[in-house]
């Protein structure tokens, strides 16, 4: 494994459309939320580069915090000029009563493969506003829905989960991510801290924690990160950086 500052797409290739538009997007999203700030990580996690098959392996970390929101991690990956892949999570501060948002592509010299998007709840059901604002929109009809994995049950009931067919339906998938976005940004912007011992905000940290062992379960993702690199560097980029355990209440 090697580290590396940020390579130019010529270097690996062209850039998927909607890795790219998407990743703008989020990024411009992010932007509109309250006290913004970088969140700092381990200098060797922000820019990777490394192997896998013959072929070379760039992925890059964007990290930022901001009030209600503990972690917005925002993953770009590229294989060669194959694979490529946007992964992305925010992750509420138990304190405020938020769900997690993420989303997901994976796109190939054939298409994309897989685009997911979700608000999933820390509780047992989403907050009530947010469950309300989530229903009352129009929700995109896509050609290839596809089924959730086994560990699929932290979603929400919103959840989209399709392979777009083409141009159109690659739009689609963008203004549904922002339509969600929108709604939890309004949600952010109105929250306020429940105490740290609160019942409430135990549930919401447990709920947190759940989600969080849930994706672990996803062994695509380790498989491929130790084949890469080793085993030991995998799970560290996984328990540090991908699905970290919310910080203990104290």
């Amino acid at each position: 494994m090697t580290l590396s500052t940020p390579a130019s797409p010529s270097r690996f290739g062209r850039v998927h459309p909607l890795v790219d538009a998407l990743a703008e997007r989020i990024r411009q999203c992010r932007q509109t939320l309250p006290e913004l700030a970088p969140l700092a990580i381990d200098a060797d996690l922000e820019a990777i580069s490394g192997s896998l098959d013959g072929e070379e392996l760039f992925i890059r970390n964007e990290v930022h915090q901001c009030r209600g929101l503990r972690k917005l991690h925002l993953e770009t990956a590229r294989l060669g000029r194959g694979l490529q892949i946007l992964h992305c999570v925010f992750f509420p501060d138990p304190r405020y009563d938020l769900p997690i948002f993420g989303a997901d592509i994976v796109a190939g010299p054939a298409g994309v493969s897989a685009a997911i998007a979700d608000l999933s709840p820390v509780a047992p059901s989403l907050p009530q506003a947010i469950d309300t604002a989530l229903s009352q929109q129009q929700r995109p009809l896509f050609s290839q829905p596809r089924e959730l994995p086994a560990w699929g049950s932290i979603f929400s009931s919103h959840v989209l989960f399709v392979r777009p067919a083409n141009a159109e339906e690659e739009q689609l998938f963008i203004e549904a991510v922002v339509s969600l976005l929108t709604v939890l940004g309004a949600a952010v912007a109105a929250g306020q801290p429940q105490p740290i011992d609160d019942p409430a905000t135990v549930q919401r940290w447990q709920g947190q924690l759940s989600y969080c062992r849930q994706q672990k379960q996803n062994d695509k993702t380790r498989r491929v990160l130790e084949k890469a690199f080793n085993p030991v560097w995998a799970d560290r980029y996984i328990e540090a950086l991908l699905f970290d355990d919310p910080p203990a209440l104290c």
